[in-house]
């Protein structure tokens, strides 16, 4: 088995994109925790690492690659099948269609929920703004009107799904889906959650950062009075 190294936290959904990636394939890392909130990624041994100081960071062997929907394609390129992979399909069109939803995921669903959470978790803000929150719920729009199968491209599992899952638990973990409103959505969440792996690798850490997000906005509340 490779000797695989991954700086993440537990709280960071690309980060459990990539747990979630590396159990599809049978992967096992070495967990290297990396506490946001003590701004272990701002040392000057991680920017060494990576620059851009993001997690999370893979370390295989020597080589590293940050980027969680780099990294992913990165283990399936690398340790997946031979041939025929369903994660990445080598066909041209349904590889751009996973592309687009890594995309997606990056420029709409995280992005969203990143810059809602971080006032927040980072700053002490104190307000919600219904602004943002209307953004996450367009998101939830979106991905549902994109479920015309059982996963995102196709009715196989792919990158896609295993990225966009990560963010969409944590969103959900906050701002409950309406299975009324967004029936596709929640039945598409419903089909991962049945993975064996998902509830150590993904739902755990999107509950604990759905209460780490209740319990810092309750403080910087009681410290702004």
């Amino acid at each position: 088995m490779p000797n695989i190294k991954l700086y993440t936290a537990k709280l960071s959904p690309p980060g459990r994109s990539v747990e979630l990636t590396a159990k599809a394939l049978g992967l096992e890392l070495d967990i290297v925790p990396i506490n946001l909130l003590a701004q272990e990624h701002l040392t000057e041994a991680f920017r060494k690492l990576n620059p851009q100081h993001t997690i999370p960071v893979i370390d295989d062997n020597g080589t590293i690659v940050w980027d969680s929907h780099a990294i992913n394609v990165y283990l399936v390129s690398k340790y997946g099948k031979p041939e025929g992979d369903s994660l990445y399909p080598s066909d041209v069109v349904q590889r751009s269609k996973v592309n687009a939803a890594l995309h997606f995921d990056s420029g709409v669903l995280f992005a969203r929920f990143r810059f809602y959470l971080e006032p927040i978790l980072y700053y002490g803000a104190t307000e919600t703004p219904q602004e943002k929150i209307d953004n996450l719920y367009r998101a939830y729009e979106l991905l549902n009107a994109t479920l015309v199968d059982e996963y995102i491209v196709g009715n196989e599992m792919t990158l896609a799904d295993l990225s966009c899952i990560a963010s969409i638990a944590s969103m959900h973990a906050i701002f409950p889906i309406d299975a009324g409103k967004y029936p596709r959505l929640a039945g598409w969440v419903e089909r991962l959650a049945k993975l064996p792996y998902y509830e150590a690798t993904n739902r755990a850490g999107a509950e604990e950062l759905a209460q780490l997000y209740r319990a810092k906005l309750e403080q910087n509340r009681t410290n702004a009075k």
